[in-house]
């Protein structure tokens, strides 16, 4: 499948900033099964050159403006040609060991609820274990937009029974984990074929570590492994290690910001693709 994707994040400043610093990840990942055809990420108009492979294996590239700026527009947009691999993710270079993900963050810190939810499946052999916990958390946590908050952790939404996408993928990962499993939180896009309509954000999911397959992608808020409607971005420990924009601004005041995703088959035009409400 060939994915058109238009990811553009406009920061507006109340005063114009002294000084903008953002940590991009807007790469798509190339690797087996996904590989970007065309892709171009501009700042401001201006083309972000190169995209140098971090230890995750992920491209990542630092912007840097100095001077009086009053908005800064980011637009990450072209082709990408994926394929479905039953959800396993390998050929990243290079990849950080998978140890690495089994460390905690604040976002992911699991408590009594928590284990009590990997608990219920550790009796479960292999993969399958994989796959009923994916299935716990989305029983556990009903989708409900707006539910909560980028600095919710996956104890909080576990205790109020209602989330988001991050919410599902950081109790997955947390709960992983505490199983003894290197989990790790990917951020990136998902085609939603009812109706080729696009999300207006980006989408979050897991991937888990299983022996004699490697990582494994699991999205627990729609019960399915990752297929060819997936887009692989960036992965981190949690969502925040995972955002594809970060930075620091100086000087600037109150800010806004304006993010708009949309995503298609590429015989499609993603900028006349109606947004998914």
């Amino acid at each position: 499948m060939e994915l058109a994707v238009r990811h553009q994040t406009i920061y507006r400043y109340a005063q114009p900033a002294v000084r903008v610093a953002l940590l991009l990840r807007l790469q798509p990942s190339v690797c087996d099964g996904q590989r970007p055809q065309h892709w171009q990420v501009t700042v401001n108009d201006v083309p972000v050159p190169a995209f140098p492979a971090n230890a995750y294996g992920d491209g990542e590239a630092f912007f840097q403006q100095m001077g009086p700026a009053s908005e800064i527009v980011i637009v990450a947009a072209g082709i990408v040609a994926t394929r479905d691999r039953q959800g396993i993710v390998s050929g990243l270079r290079p990849e950080a060991p998978p140890a690495v993900f089994l460390r905690q963050t604040d976002l992911t810190r699991p408590d009594a609820a928590i284990a009590g939810l990997a608990d219920a499946v550790r009796g479960e052999a292999g993969i399958g274990r994989l796959h009923a916990l994916s299935a716990q958390v989305r029983e556990a946590v009903a989708y409900t937009p707006g539910a909560t908050s980028t600095a919710s952790t996956a104890a909080q939404a576990l205790a109020q029974g209602e989330g988001v996408c991050q919410d599902h993928a950081h109790l997955f990962v947390s709960a992983a984990r505490t199983l003894g499993v290197p989990a790790r939180y990917v951020a990136g896009y998902l085609l939603e074929l009812d109706g080729g309509m696009a999300r207006s954000e980006t989408h979050g999911w897991a991937e888990a570590w299983a022996d004699g397959l490697g990582w494994i992608g699991f999205d627990p808020t729609n019960g399915i492994c990752v297929t060819e409607q997936y887009v692989r971005l960036c992965c981190g420990l949690d969502a925040h290690d995972a955002a594809p924009v970060r930075g620091s601004v100086f000087g600037a005041g109150n800010s806004a910001i304006d993010v708009d995703v949309r995503i298609s088959e590429a015989g499609l035009d993603p900028q006349q693709v109606q947004q998914q409400q």
